[in-house]
C-alpha cells in the first residue's frame, strides 16, 4: 500500500481550521472592546464552564479512548482530540477578549437624553415602521433579540443623537433617514 493512504502516529485526520471554529467577530483596528456588565459576566461564565466542566470531560474521554489501542480508527479518540482543539481555541479567544474588555455600565450613564453605548433606542424608518435596538458590545450582539454591536451601521448612525433627530443610515442600497423616537437606559440597581 502506498504511504499516501496511511497515517503515521496518532494525528487527527483533519486539523481544525482556526477560521472554521466560531470565535466571534474581529475588533476593528485600534477599537476598544466595550462590553456591558451582563455581557462580561456571560463571557466569564462561558470560560469557566469550558475550563472547569467541558474540557475535563473531553480529556477524560480522550484518555480512556487512547487506552483502547489503535488510535487511527478510534472515533472517540479522533473526535475527542478535535473537540479539545476547538475548546482550547475558544478558551484562548475568550481569555484574550476578557483581558482587553472595557466594561461600560449603561445604568451609570448620566446623559440619558442622548444615544450612547448601552442605550435601547426606538427609531422609525421612512416607511413609518418602528424598530427597537439595544447598542451593546461586539461579543454581545444578537440581531434576533434586537442587540446590535456599537460598530454596526445602525448603531453608528444613532450614536449621539437625541429624540426627534433624523439621522442618516448608510445601507447597501443607499442612504435612509431614520428618526429617533425613544431612548431608554437601564435603571441603577
Amino acid at each position: 500500500m502506498s504511504k499516501a493512504f496511511t497515517r503515521d502516529g496518532d494525528e487527527a485526520p483533519d486539523e481544525v481550521d482556526a477560521a472554521a471554529v466560531e470565535h466571534g467577530p474581529a475588533l476593528p483596528e485600534g477599537a476598544k472592546n466595550y462590553i456591558t456588565p451582563d455581557g462580561h459576566r456571560r463571557l466569564q461564565d462561558e470560560l469557566k464552564a469550558l475550563v472547569k466542566i467541558e474540557r475535563p470531560k473531553v480529556v477524560e474521554v480522550v484518555a480512556w479512548a487512547a487506552g483502547n489501542g489503535d488510535r487511527s480508527e478510534n472515533g472517540d479518540y479522533i473526535y475527542g482530540k478535535k473537540r479539545l482543539r476547538e475548546i482550547d481555541s475558544r478558551i484562548r479567544f475568550l481569555t484574550k477578549r476578557l483581558e482587553i474588555a472595557e466594561v461600560v455600565d449603561p445604568a451609570a450613564q448620566k446623559n440619558r437624553d442622548q444615544v450612547f453605548f448601552g442605550a435601547t433606542v426606538t427609531y422609525a424608518t421612512s416607511d413609518d415602521k418602528e424598530h427597537t435596538v439595544t447598542i451593546v458590545g461586539l461579543d454581545e450582539a444578537d440581531a434576533d433579540h434586537g442587540k446590535v454591536s456599537w460598530i454596526a451601521p445602525v448603531a453608528r448612525a444613532l450614536l449621539k443623537s437625541r429624540v426627534g433627530d433624523v439621522v442618516e443610515l448608510k445601507r447597501p442600497d443607499g442612504v435612509e433617514g431614520i428618526e429617533v423616537v425613544a431612548i431608554v437606559y437601564p435603571e441603577k440597581v
